[in-house]
């Protein structure tokens, strides 16, 4: 069970009163992907969460390796998985990819991203809600330390969407439940392993990436309704393992607006992560680049907050019929019967056809599709 690093009573000094050009909410991979992007702009830039920067990870921590390269973080891989295996009740194929996964040290990424955020400072505080603007245009956040103020303001807090005006509220929102443990394990293995068998999840899959001294093993249920502790339980049992180290997160399925009441969205906050996949770490740093790009472009007076807003709102919005057609395919997997869905497996997996659809997958929220102005989309 993770414990709050946030000091208490006496010890915390408020934070009411305090301004900062820019107020990022959430230090995970959004919010320090946009802390990263406005190093040098010169900006005061605040970042707050309820837990020390690497302090609380909740996935799996696999991400394709062009990334990490891009963010300049390849020292905390600590695995490379260059093939994807996928597993049915009646076979298996193994597929090589036109790219690798990277399993990674969680804390170690944190670390290494915070280095490239320059003078960006950190505080411990809990985040409540927007309290409007003030006369001077700011926004006001509310927060467990005192209400900060600042302009231009990213809500990067995940799935909760804190300063959104409408919340999501499990089980009847659109979610995916996730799950997953850390049995020690010997380094062996080269692929990133999915098991689709309605025996152990209804409407979803199962999981496991080798990452040097453990393995992460999960399962995801795209129904939200369904509990997920035992499947784990009997997933990792069947694989040899012990079922320590549980963590879980819910994972939207579903876009949401990128940016509403003159508030930033990314990451899981505006369900940046891919259906069907339930891949949020790559669309986080994406996504949460070019929020950084936007309130850049604010600050050096080449846009206003309003024109920033919207160009980056559309630039998310573009990418709804990538996250759409991902969330048609959630549908119809689990519905396929078992033989035929391992039929398909088979045929795609012809070399060419990987190679076609993964890197289709990957040019979704891929590096090079960043935009140098985002107030002009």
């Amino acid at each position: 069970m993770t414990v709050r690093a946030t000091t208490r009573g006496a010890q915390r000094a408020s934070l009411d009163g305090t301004r900062a050009d820019v107020l990022i909410c959430g230090a995970s991979f959004a919010g320090l992907a946009a802390a990263r992007e406005l190093a040098g702009s010169g900006a005061t830039v605040l970042v707050l969460d309820r837990y020390e920067i690497g302090e609380r990870q909740t996935s799996a921590c696999a991400c394709p390796r062009p990334w990490m390269e891009y963010m300049g973080v390849e020292s905390s891989i600590r695995q490379e998985l260059p093939f994807m295996r996928f597993a049915t009740p009646h076979g298996s194929v193994r597929y090589r990819l036109p790219w690798s996964w990277a399993a990674f040290d969680y804390r170690d990424l944190c670390d290494r991203l915070w280095e490239q955020c320059a003078d960006a400072r950190f505080e411990t505080a809990v985040v409540e809600g927007l309290g409007g603007c003030d006369e001077a245009g700011d926004l006001v956040v509310q927060t467990d330390r005192g209400l900060v103020r600042a302009p231009l303001v990213l809500d990067a807090l995940g799935w909760k969407r804190v300063l959104g005006s409408a919340r999501h509220q499990p089980p009847e929102a659109p979610l995916t439940r996730a799950l997953e443990v850390h049995p020690p394990h010997d380094g062996s293995g080269d692929a990133l392993e999915v098991w689709v068998e309605r025996e152990t999840v209804r409407r979803g899959y199962a999981w496991r990436v080798p990452a040097g001294g453990e393995a992460r093993i999960g399962v995801a249920s795209y129904e939200p309704r369904d509990h997920v502790r035992d499947p784990v339980v009997e997933h990792v049992t069947q694989l040899g393992g012990t079922a320590v180290g549980f963590q879980g997160n819910w994972v939207p399925h579903r876009l949401r607006p990128a940016a509403e009441d003159d508030v930033f969205f990314a990451g899981d906050s505006a369900g940046h992560c891919f259906p069907l996949s339930a891949e949020g770490i790559r669309t986080a740093f994406y996504f949460g680049l070019v929020a950084g790009r936007a309130m850049r472009e604010v600050l050096g007076g080449s846009a206003t907050r309003a024109q920033a807003l919207r160009g980056y709102a559309a630039f998310s919005d573009r990418h709804g019929r990538a996250f759409g057609l991902a969330a048609r395919l959630q549908q119809l997997i689990p519905a396929l019967p078992p033989r035929l869905l391992t039929a398909v497996l088979r045929v795609i997996g012809v070399q060419p056809l990987v190679d076609r659809s993964f890197g289709w997958y990957l040019r979704q929220a891929h590096p090079d599709g960043l935009p140098q102005q985002v107030s002009r989309q």
